[in-house]
């Protein structure tokens, strides 16, 4: 049987965490299809079509998928998961959201937030902070998963996949959509940035973040943040990488007055290199840094600015 990706898109375009997950199906069963279910989502479904490894493309288009109401998305899921030996999502708010749903009424017991998959039953996912990797076998006749993208590579973009509309299924009536506040940054987005500088306790305060924006700005990079630094109020909870904030793997992560709780590590050891600026040389973050700097935050940023201009 067939590998189903739920895609996680904007009726426009899709999230790059669809890609990824795409790349995990593609390692539990050869033929992989996407559903794309949205309203006026023709843009998203042709960008789900170019995935490399995509072989079908299943749009639902209704205006109750309009804006990704997670009742709505579960019930098209169930609609279709008598055809599928695999049903994936990205491990993002939107795919948590919708898979414990499908696994409820298929009485299957998820696996959640896989990094590694050994065999169409088996998959490996960390447990206690990222501590230890536990795997899962399961016996269950579908396996519904959620993908933590960090662990697997993006396939190219050069595929031509069949597009499919599929019956759309009505309003669960079970939710309605309200509003939606959105966040404005000049910035990449923190899950998809390449770059990104964090602060931490050591910052001291929300006023001296400022002096990360230079380095952030110079790099082109995201800003992001420990929870430490989010509970004290310095900035706000979207910054928040960590086990309960954002998992985040991007090619350089400069980690600034962070002291490198094991949490926090959790949302950030994957990152290709790492950086890390902080005045106590036996702080844990030095554990996991690439390149480590002893020092006065407050001096050596600064001093890294004047360098990178």
């Amino acid at each position: 049987m067939a590998a189903l990706v739920i895609a996680e898109h904007d009726n426009a375009s899709l999230k790059g965490s669809t890609l990824n997950t795409v790349a995990a199906a593609a390692q539990c069963d050869g033929d992989v299809h996407v559903l794309v279910a949205g309203a006026n989502c023709g843009a998203a479904a042709e960008a789900a079509a170019k995935i490399a490894g995509v072989s079908k493309v299943l749009v639902a288009d209704g205006a109750q998928f309009a804006d990704g109401l997670a009742e709505n998305v579960a019930e098209q899921v169930l609609a279709l998961a008598s055809n599928y030996g695999h049903i994936l999502a990205p491990a993002t708010a939107y795919g948590k959201n919708i898979l414990p749903r499908v696994a409820a009424v298929l009485d299957v017991a998820q696996i959640s937030e896989i990094t590694k998959v050994v065999s169409p039953d088996t998959f490996e996912r960390p447990i206690y902070a990222g501590n230890a990797i536990a795997t899962v076998q399961s016996a269950d006749s579908v396996k519904v998963i959620t993908v933590r993208t960090t662990g697997f590579d993006a396939p190219a973009q050069d595929g031509s996949a069949a597009v499919e509309n599929v019956q759309a299924a009505g309003d669960a009536g079970k939710s309605a959509f309200v509003s939606r506040e959105l966040a404005k940054s000049d910035r990449p987005e923190l899950t998809a940035a390449k770059i990104i500088v964090s602060g931490g306790r050591g910052m001291g305060s929300g006023e001296a973040f400022k002096i990360l924006e230079p380095l952030a700005d110079k790099l082109g990079a995201a800003m992001g943040a420990s929870r430490a630094a989010v509970d004290a109020g310095y900035v706000p909870n979207d910054w928040q990488v960590g086990q309960t904030g954002k998992i985040v793997a991007p090619q350089l992560y400069i980690a600034v007055g962070i002291s490198g709780a094991i949490q926090h590590l959790a949302g950030m050891k994957d990152s290709k290199t790492i950086v890390a600026i902080n005045k106590d040389p036996e702080a844990p973050i030095f554990s996991v840094a690439d390149y480590g700097i002893t020092g006065d935050l407050f001096e050596l940023v600064p001093e890294l600015v004047k360098e990178l201009g």
